[in-house]
């Protein structure tokens, strides 16, 4: 590693005034070493008061970085491209869609954060959040009803065909429902506060890999089909998950309040519903490739494959929490919080951090 220093002394000005000497180090990448940053660090250091201060600031990405940055996102780009072909002209420009490396760097976070948040907060207290998931359940509460009907209105104005919707038939109705699956694609990456509150609680159980693998997932592939399949056959799964999402997020909204836990019997129903969902979407997503209708052949095998993971994965957990375990008479669950196979029992009792009072 090149190393350059420059140096500049002074001395203060006004009576009393500490001296104090400034060093400017700079750190620049060697030619071939593969390192991406300068990192210019500035010390402040006094002459005569070891208490001094001492001021570094913080690295900055230097011009070749912003360049090798630029090229990974261009190569990226291409790779998809020359994969999937030439993208949506009528979403270019959306925000966040253009480049995939936001949407990448977002998940790679969100996976960093749940691996290091769970080690910060080993030995710290859990906290509560009431407050704070009760006003996030209802903000995904509204934001799933406003896309459930926004949905509903536009496929009913573009005269959507349930079995099978090419991708430009329906003029503005397009248009239309890919603002809306923008923001449902937005609200994947809204929800990766559903893990971020498992970790802040303490509620590690929760954090499943059906959990991780869900959120990431879903987040990665809505980018994939803003880019290339933003309307026609899309809108039908959205349609059914926001509708599954009120149901899902009052319910958790609900369970924040204790007198409210004697009408929450229906948890049970709640993944039943989930189950449904994915067969219904599987089911929808196969007619058009029994009656194609111009829709992309492999984006339908590609989403009815992941569809089926998640059906696996949903039944493995229903079968394991529902069927193997009896229900006591008066409806409560035996051992609320004991993991079965990976997943816990207050799996769809505590998917963003609030767990019934039996399940604490």
């Amino acid at each position: 590693m090149a190393f350059a220093e420059e140096s500049l002394s002074r001395q203060g000005v006004q009576a009393g005034a500490v001296p104090a000497a400034i060093r400017v180090h700079t750190f620049k990448n060697r030619p071939g070493s593969g390192l991406l940053l300068e990192m210019p660090l500035i010390y402040v250091e006094s002459q005569s008061s070891p208490w001094w201060p001492k001021i570094r600031c913080a690295p900055h990405v230097s011009p070749v970085s912003q360049e090798h940055l630029k090229a990974f996102d261009d190569e990226i780009n291409a790779f998809l491209d020359n994969m999937f072909g030439p993208r949506d002209s009528r979403v270019r420009g959306w925000f966040m869609l253009d480049s995939y490396l936001p949407t990448f760097s977002l998940t790679v976070l969100y996976l960093l954060c749940i691996w290091l948040g769970n080690k910060y907060m080993r030995s710290r207290a859990a906290l509560s959040l009431r407050g704070i998931l009760t006003l996030y359940n209802l903000g995904i509460t509204l934001l799933s009803a406003y896309m459930l009907a926004e949905l509903i209105l536009s496929s009913w104005e573009g005269g959507y065909n349930l079995q099978c919707q090419d991708l430009t038939s329906a003029g503005e109705a397009d248009i239309r429902v890919a603002r809306v699956l923008w923001w449902y694609y937005f609200s994947k990456l809204i929800e990766f506060l559903d893990t971020i509150f498992f970790v802040l609680r303490k509620k590690t159980s929760q954090i499943t890999f059906l959990h991780v693998y869900h959120h990431a997932s879903m987040f990665n592939i809505w980018w994939c089909v803003l880019n290339w399949i933003p309307c026609g056959q899309s809108f039908f799964g959205p349609t059914l998950n926001s509708f599954i999402h009120i149901l899902m997020y009052t319910y958790y909204g609900l369970s924040v309040f204790p007198s409210m836990h004697k009408y929450l019997w229906w948890k049970k129903y709640l993944t039943q519903a989930q189950l449904v969902q994915f067969v219904l979407t599987v089911t929808h997503t196969m007619s058009a490739v029994v009656r194609p209708c111009g829709f992309p052949f492999g984006c339908l095998i590609f989403q009815s494959s992941y569809m089926l993971t998640l059906v696996i994965l949903f039944l493995n957990f229903y079968v394991q929490t529902y069927r193997k375990k009896p229900m006591k008479k008066d409806g409560e669950e035996p051992h609320a919080g004991k993991e079965v196979n990976g997943f816990s029992k207050a799996y769809f009792t505590a998917t963003n951090g609030i767990t019934n009072k039996k399940a604490q």
